[in-house]
C-alpha cells in the first residue's frame, strides 16, 4: 500500500477487529503505536459499543502522556455519542440518545421480527442478546460476551442478520439498521451510523474530510464501517489488528 499521508491531520479507527481482537483489551504494542502517532496526527476512535466498552477494552490499556490526550477523540455506539479529553476527564461533548417510547418500539420490533426469522437463542447465552445502549439498541446472537471462535461461526456470510434486518425495515422505517460485528445488529435514529461521525469530525474539529483516513475492517458493501464511505473519506481496509500496526508505523514513518 502506497499513500500520502503528509497532508492527513487525522486518523480515524475502527475499534473491533481493527485496533484489537474483538472485545480484547489493546495489547501494549498497539497502545505504543497509537501513541508516536498521537506525537504526529490527530486519532479518532469509533465502534458500536458504548463507552463503558471503549473504557474496558481501548482506554484501560492505553498508555500515553496526559498532554496527548487532547489529540484523541471517541466515538461510541456508531458515532451516535462523543467524548473527548478535557481537563484530565473524559468529557461527553453530545450524545444522541432515543427516548423511552423509541427503546421500547425498537426492541419490540426486533423481537418480532427474530421470531419471525426463526432465530434459536443459545441455550446459555454469553451476556444479553438484546442490549439497550440507550442511544443505540444492539441485537448479539450469542450474547455480547461470546467468544470469537462460536461467533465467527453464527452468520459467517451474514444472510442470517440480513434476513432479520429485511423483516425489521418496514416497521421501523425511521432507523438506520445495520450489521455490527461478527454476530450482532445495531439500531440507531436515521442518519446516525459511523459516517455520521465523520461529519462531526468535520463539525466540532474543523478538520475538512479530504484531511482524514478512515481504517477498519467492516468497509464492504453492509459492513458496519461502510457508511463512512459516503463522506468522500480516504479508507485504509484491514483484516485484523496485526495489519493495522503495519498501517500505523508507515503513517508514523511517511
Amino acid at each position: 500500500m502506497t499513500m500520502n499521508f503528509k497532508n492527513k491531520r487525522i486518523i480515524i479507527f475502527d475499534l473491533d477487529r481493527t485496533l484489537t481482537e474483538s472485545k480484547q483489551p489493546l495489547d501494549a504494542e498497539m497502545s505504543k503505536l497509537l501513541e508516536k502517532l498521537l506525537g504526529k496526527k490527530m486519532v479518532a476512535i469509533t465502534s458500536g459499543g458504548p463507552y463503558k466498552q471503549f473504557e474496558k477494552q481501548f482506554l484501560g490499556s492505553f498508555r500515553a502522556p496526559t498532554e496527548l490526550l487532547g489529540k484523541l477523540f471517541l466515538f461510541p455506539t456508531c458515532a451516535s455519542s462523543f467524548y473527548r479529553f478535557d481537563n484530565g476527564n473524559w468529557k461527553n461533548i453530545y450524545f444522541e440518545k432515543l427516548s423511552d417510547e423509541e427503546r421500547v418500539k425498537i426492541i419490540s420490533a426486533l423481537k418480532v421480527a427474530l421470531a419471525q426469522s426463526n432465530y434459536e437463542p443459545p441455550v446459555k447465552p454469553f451476556g444479553e442478546i438484546i442490549e439497550d445502549r440507550e442511544s443505540q439498541i444492539t441485537f448479539s446472537a450469542l450474547g455480547q460476551q461470546a467468544p470469537m471462535e462460536l461467533k465467527e461461526k453464527w452468520d459467517p456470510t451474514l444472510e442470517k442478520r440480513q434476513k432479520v434486518i429485511t423483516l425489521l425495515m418496514p416497521t421501523l422505517p425511521d432507523y438506520e439498521i445495520q450489521i455490527g460485528g461478527s454476530t450482532s445488529i445495531d439500531v440507531t435514529r436515521k442518519g446516525i451510523d459511523k459516517g455520521y461521525g465523520i461529519l462531526q469530525i468535520e463539525k466540532h474539529l474543523g478538520i475538512p474530510v479530504a484531511e482524514m483516513v478512515f481504517i477498519g475492517d467492516r468497509l464492504s458493501p453492509g459492513g458496519n464501517d461502510y457508511p463512512v464511505v459516503r463522506t468522500g473519506v480516504q479508507t485504509i481496509a484491514v483484516s485484523g489488528p496485526e495489519e493495522t500496526k503495519k498501517v500505523i508505523e508507515q503513517i508514523i514513518n511517511s
